[in-house]
């Protein structure tokens, strides 16, 4: 009987172990997942100003972003435009080309639709996400 409760502690020892263990294993690949996400938070904001205009006929949906570069420099931009309301079988985003924007000037994005999100990216800046109001 002596045995059975050694053979238990021992067994409840090791199973501490283990998961002691497996708690300093996933620690760094937590750290590291988050790594990300704080490499983007330290990167400048994109130098853009934009606006949303509502748009009355036309086939250019009821909506357009519009995107102004602000600084001094042609900017290289890639859209992804998260739609809002996407039928089962399409995709749930609109993937758009890389623009430049020359200094000063404007990059319309149309065919939006209400509740729709835009995340705009450029290499050496953090990305930058603008929604569609509802209304």
């Amino acid at each position: 009987m002596i045995t059975t409760n050694r053979s238990s502690c021992r067994t409840a020892l090791l199973a501490l172990a283990c998961a002691v263990s497996l708690a300093f294993v996933a620690a760094p690949a937590l750290q590291a997942a988050d790594a990300p996400k704080a490499a983007a938070d330290k990167a400048p904001a994109l130098p853009v100003t934009t606006s949303i205009e509502k748009v009355t006929g036309g086939e250019n949906g009821p909506f357009v972003l519009k995107v102004k570069n602000v600084s001094k420099d042609s900017l290289k931009v890639t859209a992804k435009v998260l739609l809002a309301v996407a039928f089962h079988a399409d995709n749930k985003a609109r993937n758009l080309p890389e623009h430049a924007i020359a200094a000063g000037q404007d990059y319309s994005i149309a065919d939006l639709a209400a509740a729709d999100k835009v995340v705009l990216t450029a290499a050496g800046f953090a990305p930058l996400e603008v929604a569609v109001p509802q209304k």
